[in-house]
């Protein structure tokens, strides 16, 4: 293809030289199709009237979250589609109904057209409530449609003050859809609730929380996370775990995401060839406070309930996430016969949690809950009890049952002795 290029270059100069001149190469790389849906990012914006306090870098919020946001429009990777949506930005009136109403989308989520953006961000000027909820609520809304990777990044000085609507419940709410949105959240120079609220709002959809008390800190850290949704990741895809083996998924290799339900049991199915071996991992998240005491278990088990091999973890205190993992290496087939594919079997996987929470705590929706599934060629020699089979019942209680015989004698024998000894003495 290069060669044939050259040669018609050759023979057609003038031609190639005009072609290039009319359609330069940038343009030209611009407008292939990369096959990857754009990440798409939504800057939600607090304009409240606490915006107003001059306490950052000594000029008011609004001003540093302005010249933030000028610096953030700047460096905006072209492959991100960036919008911009509002809280408390219209209405300055005290009519609750009305006020916990004001979020507006200032710049729909799309290709960037900076000069257009920065107009629209220097209109603003603090104003009125701090609906976050209903701000939430609108922004998942911008961000709907395809399969591209989804990014909330919430800027406020405050607290929601547009109660019963929880903002954090309406993170939960955004994550239970499945439609893998992370929020992140920064707090302009927050106190002690504001910072619990805008945490667990981060913490519901597995996104972060920022402290930001100068404007360098908030136009870095948005930056940042904006960069972050352009960086290719691994979607989890959702599925359901059913109550029993025999209803459960069949999910092959991949990373996926279901939500469980405190001490809930969840089962997944797996086929496994012989010579495969077969690695998983649970994670299970606390979004939300919970009793001090916690596990996480993750079994491989066969159809008719014989457990193969486990892994599990506990804790005690405060925690984000705790995970467990198991490997299950799955002998080759002793059959010569090469022209009979090898039958499959079917490993029933369960996820169980040891949660529970306080009665002021809401149970729904679920814990967020993440599971790897992998299948690698097994080990030649075993180098571990799954691969040599203990841990799947009988096989360990003999072991333990013959070690235990073997240390009683020795040291019957050697107590005997030292009576001897002591007699003789």
């Amino acid at each position: 293809m290069i060669i044939s290029r050259r040669s018609a270059a050759a023979v057609c100069g003038l031609v190639a030289t005009l072609a290039v001149g009319l359609f330069p190469p940038a343009a030209a790389a611009a407008d292939e199709p990369t096959g990857k849906p754009a990440p798409k990012v939504d800057l939600v914006l607090d304009v409240s009237g606490s915006m107003r306090a001059r306490d950052i870098d000594g000029q008011s919020r609004m001003a540093a979250a302005k010249q933030a946001f000028n610096e953030v429009l700047d460096a905006v990777p072209q492959e991100v589609e960036l919008g911009i949506r509002t809280l408390g930005a219209d209405y300055p009136g005290k009519d609750t109904k009305v006020g916990c109403k004001d979020t507006r989308q200032l710049y729909p989520v799309g290709p960037l057209d900076r000069t257009e953006a920065k107009t629209a961000v220097a209109t603003l000027a603090p104003t009125g409530w701090t609906p976050i909820g209903p701000a939430l609520l609108g922004a998942a809304e911008d961000l709907e449609g395809g399969d591209a990777t989804r990014r909330i990044v919430l800027i406020t000085d405050g607290e929601d003050t547009c109660a019963p609507l929880d903002p954090c419940e309406v993170a939960r709410e955004i994550a239970a859809r499945g439609i893998h949105l992370t929020i992140d959240t920064l707090g302009l120079v927050p106190d002690a609730k504001t910072r619990r609220q805008l945490t667990c709002i981060a913490e519901a959809t597995g996104g972060t929380y920022t402290s930001v008390r100068h404007t360098d800190e908030l136009s870095g850290r948005v930056k940042q996370l904006v960069d972050r949704a352009a960086d290719p990741v691994v979607t989890p895809v959702a599925t359901e775990g059913a109550a029993r083996c025999a209803d459960a998924p069949q999910i092959k290799p991949g990373l996926y995401s279901d939500r469980e339900e405190f001490s809930e049991h969840r089962w997944y199915r797996v086929d496994v060839l012989p010579g495969q071996e077969l690695r998983a991992s649970v994670s299970v998240a606390a979004d939300r406070a919970v009793d001090r005491d916690y596990a996480v278990l993750l079994r491989a088990m066969t159809v008719h309930g014989r457990e193969i091999v486990r892994g599990a973890e506990a804790g005690d205190g405060r925690t984000d996430v705790i995970s467990a993992g198991l490997r299950y290496p799955k002998p080759p087939a002793d059959d010569d016969d090469s022209d009979v594919k090898p039958a499959a079997e079917t490993v029933c996987l369960q996820v169980s949690n040891a949660f529970s929470a306080p009665d002021s705590v809401k149970t729904t929706p679920g814990l967020p809950v993440e599971l790897t599934v992998d299948l690698v060629d097994a080990p030649d020699e075993a180098s571990d009890v799954a691969a040599f089979g203990l841990g799947r019942g009988w096989w360990l209680l003999a072991t333990l049952v013959l070690t235990g015989l073997v240390a009683g004698l020795l040291w019957g024998w050697i107590s005997r002795l030292r009576v001897v000894v002591r007699r003789t003495n």
